[in-house]
């Protein structure tokens, strides 16, 4: 005899029905929560949430307008990204690009478990500016209402499920919390000594500035090149390297973005045939200069150069003069490799997707989704598309 699975037993052998997000949510633009000032201060106590996953922008100490979530909790949904947050804390809006989302009907749909539910659905976007989810597409999303003709129990089973995914959501909170913070000892600790190695005294080693010693340049292609299937890297300007079909350089180089977010922040190390962003800079070091040398001098100390470098307080964007004419130390050949041996090191255990503290964070996150949508696989017929 098969042996029945948990959701089986969960339901009893009760329906599933499913309907529309909008039927049983409901949802208001945080408008009238809209926050004026932008003196932001940590030390202020109500936190100011904007659209995107970056969540809390700030603390504030306005206090007009402030939406009472800890009386009621909501969701906080995002039309661009389709992420989602769950709020029980009060808070100020930035952006009128979020919803808040509220149960229409709590005899029918707990509030958390629809959170849950809309966590567990795949990113599958809509075609058009900015890729931008219109809440009435999202609407339609079609959420499972175990015991439909018994609100009792239905309730009952979406308790069951939300206190499994509470518990499991604290234990994975509390893993990732602990391993986040010993990665975050582990760079502090890479960054010391990789500043402490990479720095010498005056009239220890010859200084040149980055133009002498190395070829600066920028590509040519635009992001909306990319392609999912290219045969190529294209880096852009974020953290993440893209695909194109074509190639710019067969090389190694020093890849930083030349104006956005990623100023001064985002590095790669490129090797071999690859494409880059027209404003994206590419530093191709010269015969003298290990690479990787230069690439860990230019992730310790560029940010803090062009800071000063510039007139503005926040650095948005650079242009070739500022890379030309960074100073860097030129110590022997043999000196620059022991170095980069001891920092690859290090870099390796910090930063590394397949290697040391980062793996095992990821690891713990993908566990989490797996179990949380088999809590929600719920069966359904063909004619039902989620």
């Amino acid at each position: 005899m098969r042996e029945l699975s948990y959701m089986e037993r969960l339901l009893g052998g009760a329906e599933v029905s499913w309907l529309p997000l909008g039927e049983v949510t409901q949802y208001e633009q945080p408008t009238k929560y809209l926050v004026k000032t932008k003196n932001y201060d940590d030390a202020f106590e109500t936190p100011v949430l904007t659209a995107g996953k970056t969540f809390i922008l700030g603390y504030t100490d306005e206090t007009n307008g402030i939406n009472k979530a800890s009386e009621a909790p909501v969701i906080i949904f995002d039309d661009f990204t389709t992420a989602s947050k769950w709020v029980d804390f009060d808070f100020k809006a930035k952006s009128s690009a979020m919803k808040m989302i509220t149960s229409s009907d709590d005899t029918r749909c707990i509030l958390k478990y629809a959170y849950y539910w809309m966590n567990a659905l795949p990113s599958d976007l809509i075609d058009g500016d900015h890729k931008r989810q219109w809440i009435s597409n999202y609407c339609n999303k079609e959420i499972p209402i175990p015991c439909p003709e018994n609100p009792k129990k239905s309730l009952e089973i979406q308790a069951e499920i939300v206190r499994i995914l509470d518990a499991f959501t604290a234990l994975t909170t509390e893993l990732t919390t602990e391993l986040t913070t010993e990665l975050t000892a582990r760079k502090k600790q890479y960054n010391y000594y990789r500043d402490q190695l990479l720095s010498f005294e005056e009239g220890d080693v010859e200084w040149k500035t980055l133009g002498e010693v190395a070829v600066i340049g920028t590509g040519k292609h635009d992001t909306k090149d990319a392609m999912e299937d290219g045969d190529f890297i294209f880096y852009a300007r974020g953290r993440d390297p893209l695909k194109l079909s074509v190639y710019d350089f067969d090389e190694t180089a020093i890849i930083t973005a030349g104006d956005g977010a990623g100023v001064g922040k985002v590095y790669h190390y490129a090797q071999g045939k690859y494409a880059l962003h027209q404003r994206a800079y590419r530093i191709v070091p010269s015969e003298v200069m290990n690479p990787r040398y230069v690439f860990h001098y230019i992730s310790a100390f560029f940010y803090a150069y062009i800071q000063k470098a510039s007139v503005s307080s926040s650095v948005t964007s650079l242009r070739r003069p500022m890379f030309i004419n960074f100073p860097i130390p030129v110590p022997s050949l043999d000196e620059q490799t022991r170095m980069v041996t001891i920092l690859d090191k290090f870099d390796t255990l910090t930063t590394s997707i397949s290697e040391g503290l980062p793996r095992e964070i990821e690891l713990r996150q993908k566990q989490y989704a797996y179990y949380r949508d088999f809590l929600l696989s719920f069966p359904k017929t063909e004619e039902v598309a989620v």
